[in-house]
């Protein structure tokens, strides 16, 4: 499963860094350390040295813009800083500073030394909301007058970090001037099957076309008795060795592929891959109907194997690879920090739920209906056994998306000046306040812009050059913050 992560910034890191007075700044990748507090419900507990980037490069009496990549380690998007990205492009606009705060228990600003569940109850949003808050309030940025700065804030975030920007905002309603929302699934929910819709939707049709047809035979078998039609499909996917059809099924990595898309990738794309395996015979493309069941099962189980599973699994043998049974598996037990899979994992057991399952009976399925949310409940379990068991189950079980609906407005949030931007091939924005059939109206303080980006596209300068819909977004973003910051009085 792909992390709901915002795009990498490719920040050029030996560019010196020049203020807007001549002025040779520390470079981008300079990292200072910030004393948050563990508990935010009891500072007795004490600190945790938390890692943030920043320059000012720009400033001249503008705003603060501030990111959190949220569920990486942030070290990897200190370009956020750098007007490659939305972040720096408005900064520069705005005569403004940028900052990038590392989420806690990620990367390396961790309250604790390991990731044991036990230690993990410390990561919830409300800390981590509680985080941002301490620090805005306390910080003294690494520049002139840096620790008395009279200038908005501004909260940038995506995908999941846009998220968080909807729920501080919500949360903190006089923390942030403004905020800029980007692919933000404000929505938690329990069964997000709606991942693989803006897929379907939006992949080439000939592909959507075999891969459903597939699927619904995979899951014909797979409901049935035949043990050898059962045996004959692992067998053509190179899994006739793993036990549980479920870990069969649940492989969707030729899927998640999609999410690594963006306005800039080309034909060679792994998901472009995957469909020219399956669509081109011979030198011809598939009709938008698609070659039919036949060539496309044999196709796809060829291409997995090849493409695949030796990545996935390299020497281990497939079945205890595949295995997600398997409670005593390393990639449940290992604890050590710095495990971003791990941590994400948590927020999902405990408050956002986002199973990636199949549709409903009747909907067309790129997922098979063997994969259901009790798939992912189950590995709860097993990633923290120190804090779950059959009288303490995970609460991804008993309605905590809609809980974190409730206490942090989800579709529901009505805020001024918080822009939100989304991409129609989007696998998350079924979770925005752009889904199908959501009808949330675009208002003057809480502007809704749509583009036919993918991911957290209007983040990078780049793409937005490379799809004009991304640059409108934008474009008239900039022109909106302009308007909002030319109101802004302390």
């Amino acid at each position: 499963m792909r992390l709901p992560s915002v795009p990498n910034a490719e920040e050029l890191m030996q560019r010196p860094v020049i203020s807007r007075n001549g002025t040779q700044l520390p470079p981008y990748n300079t990292t200072y350390y910030f004393d948050q507090l563990i508990d935010h419900n009891d500072p007795s507990k004490g600190t945790f040295k938390q890692r943030f980037w920043h320059t000012y490069e720009f400033y001249e009496s503008g705003p603060v813009i501030f990111f959190t990549p949220g569920e990486e380690n942030a070290f990897e998007y200190v370009g956020y800083l750098t007007n490659v990205t939305f972040n720096g492009l408005l900064s520069q606009a705005q005569n403004g500073t940028t900052v990038v705060l590392e989420h806690r228990f990620f990367g390396l600003s961790n309250p604790l030394p390991s990731l044991t569940g036990e230690n993990l109850r410390y990561l919830t949003l409300q800390q981590s909301i509680d985080d941002i808050e301490y620090f805005v309030n306390n910080v003294h940025l690494p520049m002139p007058g840096g620790d008395h700065l009279d200038a908005p804030w501004i909260m940038v975030g995506g995908s999941y970090s846009g998220a968080l920007t909807s729920y501080t905002m919500y949360n903190k309603p006089n923390l942030f001037y403004a905020g800029y929302a980007s692919s933000a699934p404000v929505q938690a929910m329990y069964d997000y099957w709606g991942y693989f819709e803006p897929i379907r939707q939006n992949m080439p049709r000939n592909c959507s076309a075999d891969v459903e047809v597939v699927i619904e035979y995979i899951t014909e078998v797979f409901e049935g008795n035949n043990a050898t039609a059962i045996q004959e499909i692992k067998n053509t996917f190179g899994m006739g060795s793993v036990q549980h059809l479920d870990d069969v099924a649940g492989v969707r990595s030729n899927l998640w592929d999609w999410q690594d898309m963006q306005p800039t990738t080309g034909p060679g794309a792994a998901f472009y891959q995957f469909c020219d395996a399956l669509e081109v015979k011979e030198g011809i493309s598939a009709s938008m109907d698609g070659w039919g069941l036949e060539h496309a099962l044999a196709a796809w189980g060829a291409y997995w194997k090849e493409s695949y599973l030796e990545t996935m699994c390299g020497t281990e043998d497939i079945a205890t690879c595949l295995d997600s049974y398997d409670s005593t598996a390393t990639y449940f037990t290992d604890t050590t920090i710095d495990n971003a899979y791990r941590s994400w994992n948590w927020i999902l057991c405990n408050e956002l739920s986002f199973s990636q399952s199949s549709p409903p009976p009747g909907d067309p399925a790129l997922v098979s209906r063997v994969v259901q949310p009790e798939y992912d409940i189950r590995q709860c379990y097993y990633w923290y056994s120190d804090v779950f068991n059959t009288t303490t189950p995970p609460p991804m079980a008993d309605g905590a998306a809609a809980l974190s609906d409730q206490r942090y407005g989800g579709w529901n949030v009505s805020l001024d000046r918080l822009f939100f931007a989304n991409g129609k091939r989007d696998p998350w924005r079924e979770g925005t306040v752009s889904a199908d059939g959501l009808g949330i109206p675009s208002t003057v303080s809480q502007p809704i812009f749509v583009s036919d980006g993918f991911h957290a596209s209007d983040l990078i300068v780049d793409f937005g050059e490379a799809d004009p819909s991304v640059g409108a977004v934008q474009q008239h973003a900039l022109e909106i913050f302009s308007t909002w910051l030319s109101d802004w009085s302390n």
